[in-house]
């Protein structure tokens, strides 16, 4: 699933080339993805001019003066702009027509993907109790600690919970509770406001450093242009049981936690 850096990385890509025309056509091929797509939206969006294309948490806003449309790329979706005579194939659902001749197409294969509707002076219920954006200045480990008081949850589901902080999915809350030391099992509730902040601030790092190599490619997702992204190569332990830690040669172990698997160093991390 696209996670954080991967949704900026698509954003940063597309943003140039949109922001400031306008929509002067919805194409819908396919209705049925995770939520029916909004009927409205050819009429809705005609001759609207897209003012801003921001994100929240793993979640795309293109805004318009009359709202906003919110797009998720679900397990395998990506967005491409793309000139507008170009052949859409059977897992392209939506075109987003522009004036200047081009088109933003999201392609969805699983159709996990969503597409809907925000309307001026709302906020939609996906977005409503999101946590910070962990590159913002609210997101620090007194922020953590907090929430964490009491808690018996594992420490990698809690920073995995967006109701805690957006965007933190499976690959990088590893490679951050890696850097931060932390084991990936220990109590939320169980660990010190100095750790907290070393774990924030790896948080920032992780993914400020996989925003600039273009996020992790892992089966399906490539960047707006259509290259990989490479943090890949720079995962300490995800993906790598078995294999020995860098920083001290132990085997990095895998455990399932909360239904996702898990990469740690046994000696690195407590």
């Amino acid at each position: 699933m696209p996670e954080l850096p991967e949704v900026e990385t698509t954003r940063r890509g597309i943003a140039p080339h949109l922001e400031k025309r306008r929509v002067t056509d919805v194409i819908v091929r396919q209705t049925r993805l995770r939520r029916p797509v909004p009927e409205h939206l050819p009429v809705t969006l005609a001759g609207q001019r897209l003012t801003e294309l921001a994100r929240r948490g793993k979640y795309l806003r293109l805004c318009f003066p009359a709202g906003e449309l919110i797009l998720h790329l679900g397990m395998s979706g990506s967005l491409r702009v793309l000139p507008a005579d170009t052949p859409a194939g059977s897992h392209d659902h939506v075109d987003l027509a522009f004036e200047g001749g081009r088109v933003l197409r999201l392609h969805d294969p699983r159709r996990f993907g969503l597409v809907d509707w925000q309307p001026s002076g709302t906020v939609h219920p996906w977005l409503a109790h999101l946590g910070p954006e962990p590159l913002e200045p609210d997101f620090h480990g007194a922020w953590l600690a907090g929430r964490a008081r009491g808690r018996r949850l594992a420490v990698k589901a809690f920073l995995m919970d967006s109701k805690v902080v957006v965007g933190v999915g499976n690959i990088y809350a590893s490679e951050a509770l890696f850097r931060a030391g932390i084991h990936p099992a220990r109590a939320a509730g169980r660990i010190a406001r100095a750790r907290w902040e070393r774990l924030a601030e790896a948080v920032r790092a992780v993914l400020a450093e996989a925003i600039e190599e273009g996020g992790t490619t892992l089966r399906d997702f490539t960047r707006a242009d259509g290259r990989p992204g490479y943090f890949a190569q720079s995962l300490a332990v995800y993906g790598r049981a078995g294999e020995p830690c860098l920083r001290c040669g132990t085997a990095i172990r895998r455990r399932v936690l909360g239904g996702r698997a898990s990469y740690y160093c046994p000696a690195c991390q407590r």
